[in-house]
């Protein structure tokens, strides 16, 4: 069996491609491709996001993936929840399955803690509401002066952080687990990490400070993240990742 792990898609799924992603030709259903986040496939529920969806679900192998920032979150919450290999996930599609906040999973052995969800950076001009009468105006002052904002429930979504009762069931879990688990799958990455990333660029928020204490009290041998759009390796066992897939060694 085989996992391997990849960062940010939003929508683009072209780097499974097989003459891209060729490991997949002796891949089945059994071997795992995870997603850090930024998965993007559920977004405006357009005939082609759909033709997207079933094409990873004809792949040989299962597509995992968690929450990130630029995610339909309405959309989202309409799949119904189940269990899965020890924790709660939607199936999108029978072998395209979110990973949920706060679980863990044992996949292949091994036990995956997730915990999905991070800061949008690109809301410096504001959060639009798309019922204000001036909606269209301020769109069109915004958009000519290049700003950067959102709008609500369009292409912003304030569940991109998670809420008190996905910390409280991670904690639980974790507890549970004896704060012990293979690897961590997280979109952003502890506050401290953070920093040395970014030199201080990246505000800390709840989500990045809980990251820190799980890095502080969980035993874990990686933690991989997204979010960042580069690839590096920080103080040996936090593994940024955005267009590269790499196969875990279980």
């Amino acid at each position: 069996m085989a996992l391997f792990i990849t960062g940010d898609t939003h929508g683009d799924f072209t780097r499974f491609k097989k003459k891209i992603f060729y490991e997949q030709a002796e891949l089945t259903k059994d071997d795992c491709v995870i997603i850090a986040g930024d998965f993007g496939g559920i977004w405006d529920g357009s005939a082609e996001e759909r033709h997207w969806l079933d094409w990873l679900e004809a792949k040989p192998f299962t597509t995992l993936f968690i929450s990130g920032n630029h995610e339909n979150f309405d959309m989202l919450a309409e799949f119904p929840i189940e269990d899965w290999h020890g924790g709660r996930v939607q199936c999108v599609r029978p072998s395209v399955i979110h990973l949920m906040r706060g679980q863990i999973y044992d996949i292949q052995g091994k036990t995956f803690f997730t915990m999905g969800g991070a800061s949008s950076h690109d809301i410096q001009d504001g959060i639009l509401e798309p019922d204000d009468p001036l909606f269209k105006k301020k769109c069109r002052e915004l958009n000519a002066r290049g700003a950067m904002f959102r709008v609500n429930h369009r292409s912003w979504w304030k569940e991109e952080l998670p809420n008190e009762e996905e910390y409280q069931a991670a904690r639980a879990n974790l507890d549970r687990a004896g704060w012990a688990v293979d690897y961590i799958i997280s979109h952003c990455c502890p506050s401290s990490v953070q920093d040395e990333l970014s030199n201080g660029f990246y505000q800390a928020d709840a989500l990045t400070d809980f990251l820190d204490e799980i890095a502080q009290r969980c035993r874990f041998r990686y933690q991989f993240f997204g979010h960042y759009h580069t690839n590096r390796v920080i103080r040996e066992k936090y593994v940024l990742l955005y267009e590269q897939i790499i196969r875990l060694k279980l």
